[in-house]
């Protein structure tokens, strides 16, 4: 039996029940996509549902704000997606008369849509002809046909990409991409897959040189970035003060609270912490520590420190992005996880 025969005999016995499967609306698969880019199915279903009820059409999501979106995003990271998905929607709203396209050629032009997204979309919407290449299908490619150049390479992503397609050749497209994506989420997994119920095991390239664990390549391109971010929170009754981060940096139109940011933690250096602390807030403010957290991107380690923030001095015409917000207010705001943990520990009882 051939390669694609059995990922479409796995898939068929295994393939979990998923609401966009039952769907060929461009619409819900574009929604399904995204949200579950950098995200476990797990994680991103409960998003889908909560946006699907929201915004049963792409009109409903383009008449939303980027405040709404953001927090219906809230908790799912990698936020310029939702700002993508906000644009893209009136995209298809001003430019195809809110009906969301179904090609190929159409959908690679839409904002926030690459090649991935565009096959995937296209495919399982209209069954066209186009192959998707995942982080699933790249490992069980690789892992199969024993491919040692890196992923991530550009000699990498064409000889993937040709020999993907060549694979859907004859097949129905909707069907073998969602098998192929769907046995590398759950038999070929990235660490310690369970070869031995792997129905391609006697033919698999890594299972018989012993490489499972080496394939596929990637080229290491990123060095993590280190940061510390020192909180301080200010509350007066049931009020508190809040921040709008502005564009350039993570977490770009979120709200937290009036942060310093210092190079090291503010207790390996506390001469300049205290420096900057007395210009931001005046030289009588006082401090209290309240909570620690570390918080892992997939750039950047933050060291989050909290403070409690007494006898300070905000001069607010200098300061347009602080403001005074209820509790109540604040928790209609979209929030970095960070500030939303500390917030449900510290003051939802």
């Amino acid at each position: 039996m051939s390669f694609s025969s059995e990922i479409l005999n796995w898939y068929l016995k295994h393939k979990r029940d998923l609401p966009w499967r039952s769907s060929n609306d461009a619409y819900v698969i574009w929604l399904s996509e995204v949200i579950l880019q950098q995200t476990r199915v797990e994680q991103g279903l409960p998003y889908f549902n909560n946006f699907l009820q929201h915004y049963p059409t792409v009109q409903d999501f383009a008449a939303a704000s980027e405040t709404q979106i953001l927090k219906l995003w809230q908790g799912l990271g990698y936020y310029s997606r939702g700002r993508n998905m906000l644009f893209t929607a009136r995209q298809v709203v001003e430019l195809h008369g809110g009906i969301f396209p179904n090609s190929y050629e159409q959908l690679i032009k839409l904002k926030g849509i690459g090649d991935y997204t565009a096959a995937a979309i296209a495919s399982f919407s209209s069954n066209e002809s186009k192959a998707v290449l995942d982080g699933n299908v790249f490992r069980v490619l690789a892992r199969y046909f024993g491919i040692e150049t890196p992923i991530n390479s550009t000699s990498g992503k064409k000889q993937f990409a040709e020999l993907a397609q060549s694979l859907l050749e004859g097949q129905q497209a909707s069907l073998y991409n969602q098998a192929i994506m769907e046995f590398g989420a759950l038999q070929c997994k990235p660490k310690s897959p369970n070869c031995s119920i792997c129905p391609l095991q006697n033919t698999c390239f890594a299972k018989n040189k012993d490489q499972v664990n080496l394939l596929p390549v990637k080229l290491n391109k990123l060095k993590k970035r280190t940061r510390y971010f020192n909180y301080f929170v200010c509350t007066e009754g049931e009020n508190i003060l809040v921040k709008k981060r502005s564009a350039g940096d993570i977490w770009q139109e979120l709200y937290d609270f009036p942060l310093i940011e210092t190079t090291k933690s503010y207790l390996e250096d506390q001469e300049q912490f205290v420096s900057m602390l007395k210009t931001g807030f005046g030289a009588a403010c006082q401090v209290r520590t309240l909570a620690q957290q570390k918080h892992l991107l997939t750039h950047q380690t933050i060291y989050v420190q909290f403070f409690g923030l007494d006898n300070y001095i905000i001069n607010f015409n200098q300061n347009a992005e602080i403001k005074w917000v209820s509790l109540q207010e604040f928790d209609e705001l979209p929030q970095p996880k960070v500030i939303t943990n500390f917030i449900c520990k510290h003051f939802i009882t």
